[in-house]
């Protein structure tokens, strides 16, 4: 069955979709079929979704019926909707245009680009050491199915250690070997979160969290983050009194993608509150292993957990590398249990082969962290050097770690600026991706995982067409690369 999106709803994403103020406007289609587009690029408007008719989005935008026929005869001449009488309209990919393996809309012919919708970094150089490590371990699993719900008992012991080494103690049988943190997170709030329950994020948050949620039809509501300092702690704990939610996500540790980093008192009363409420607490764990600078990271949010409120999910996408698909979940042992039974229906197991190339990884963590940190604190500095000299007027927080800087910009631009900067070979997450309803236009997020010269050119470049912004006399749209 076509999914379809209903005119108010529609009319909330695209928000402010005219030509940005103090330039010659473009005619309203124009604007409109392009501002479809750009939810496209940034995926808050999915493949195959069947559009309002024309009169319903016309009389949801208050604009003439001319201007939605005008803007749908645009898009279906770029090749970003298919329409057929009778049937209606629905969004379709564009001749010449292929999903890569990183899942983003990009031509057959796609230029060099600097890619800025992506934070994470390259493998590290002991990771086919490792690889080939693995390959000699293999053959003793070989006289088996191969299959391990749970995990292999030796990454169980090895993530569990770690977790015992973090304050937290922690037996393999509250390990759950999962196919990557998004994996991990899906089987969480497949058992956990019916249609129609209440969930609490934080915003802005993960653009793939809210994916999952929407998938389980879950009913969102937001905790805003303040851009300088994070969490308002009793606002947060008032939200989670107020709404009584069946599920809150928060992202503790250099948070995706603003980079805070919570508190430990705050976490003691978020666990706390979570318990009074009756709110089981996903923490995401994504970034955990990588303060800058020294900084020092608090305890665990499991360590202030008395009453099984909290699932910790982590991986080895961010320290380690993102093509090697090794994710967990922590939790108590009866629940990784029913995780495990669930994962059966969709999965199986986790591939074996990745899993011996995690603990040959792990076991030589201190070293492959360390350099992955100071890798990054150069690329972060790179990268704040660079909005310095060439956009001194956005404004952001200097990260103590992670992988990405949330910065704010000087103006409702960030969809605008990201469509203008594919023409430049830069791709960007634009702010609108890490909330819900259009939000975020004056927010960007920077990752600092590529190589410090190309961050720098990165950001000459989105500088140049920055500036473009203000001075051209008309818009000029293209077709784009969804950006995830």
């Amino acid at each position: 069955m076509t999914t379809s999106v209903r005119g108010g709803q529609l009319a909330r994403l695209l928000g402010q979709w005219h030509s940005l103020p103090g330039r010659h406007r473009s005619p309203d289609y124009a604007a409109l079929a392009g501002a479809i587009r750009g939810l496209l690029t940034d995926s808050r408007l999915p493949l195959g979704v069947r559009l309002p008719a024309e009169r319903e989005l016309a009389e949801s935008l208050g604009v003439s019926r001319t201007t939605v026929t005008a803007a749908y005869r645009a898009l279906r001449e770029t090749g970003h909707l298919t329409s057929r009488r009778g049937a209606g309209s629905w969004t379709t990919l564009p001749n010449g245009h292929r999903v890569a393996s990183s899942g983003l809309w990009t031509p057959d012919d796609d230029m060099d680009m600097i890619d800025l919708g992506v934070a994470a970094s390259a493998a590290p150089v002991e990771l086919v050491p490792a690889a080939r490590a693995a390959a000699d371990d293999l053959p003793r699993f070989l006289g088996s199915a191969g299959y391990h719900p749970t995990g292999l008992m030796e990454l169980r012991e090895a993530v569990a250690e770690g977790y015992t080494a973090r304050g937290v103690p922690t037996s393999p049988e509250q390990i759950l070997i999962t196919s990557g943190v998004q994996h991990a997170l899906d089987l969480v709030l497949r058992l956990s979160v019916p249609a129609g329950a209440s969930v609490l994020v934080e915003s802005p948050t993960y653009p793939n969290a809210l994916a999952a949620l929407a998938a389980r039809r879950a009913r969102i509501s937001t905790h805003g983050l303040d851009a300088g300092g994070g969490w308002d702690g009793e606002m947060l704990l008032g939200a989670l009194r107020q709404t009584r939610p069946r599920l809150a996500y928060v992202i503790p540790e250099f948070q995706n993608p603003s980079g805070h980093l919570m508190h430990a008192d705050l976490r003691e009363r978020l666990v706390a509150a979570a318990h009074s409420t009756g709110t089981e607490l996903v923490v995401d764990e994504s970034f955990v292993d990588l303060p800058l600078d020294g900084t020092p990271v608090p305890p665990p949010v499991a360590v202030f957990d008395r009453h099984s409120r909290v699932v910790s999910i982590g991986g080895m996408s961010k320290a380690y590398w993102g093509g090697l698909r090794i994710g967990w979940v922590r939790a108590s042992a009866p629940l990784v249990q029913r995780l495990a039974a669930l994962r059966v229906g969709v999965d199986m197991a986790s591939p074996v082969l990745e899993q011996l190339v995690a603990v040959h990884l792990l076991r030589d963590a201190e070293t492959i962290v360390a350099t992955r940190r100071a890798q990054l604190s150069i690329r972060r500095d790179a990268l704040v050097a660079a909005l310095g000299e060439f956009l001194p007027e956005w404004r952001f927080t200097v990260p103590t770690g992670g992988v990405m800087l949330w910065a704010e910009l000087d103006g409702p631009i960030s969809s605008a600026l990201a469509r203008a900067a594919e023409d430049v070979g830069v791709r960007l997450a634009p702010g609108p991706r890490f909330g819900l309803d259009g939000t975020l236009e004056r927010f960007m997020r920077l990752p600092f995982a590529l190589p410090a010269d190309d961050l720098t050119e990165a950001v000459r470049r989105i500088a140049s067409v920055r500036h473009d912004l203000d001075r051209a006399s008309r818009p000029a749209w293209r077709s784009p690369a969804v950006i995830t």
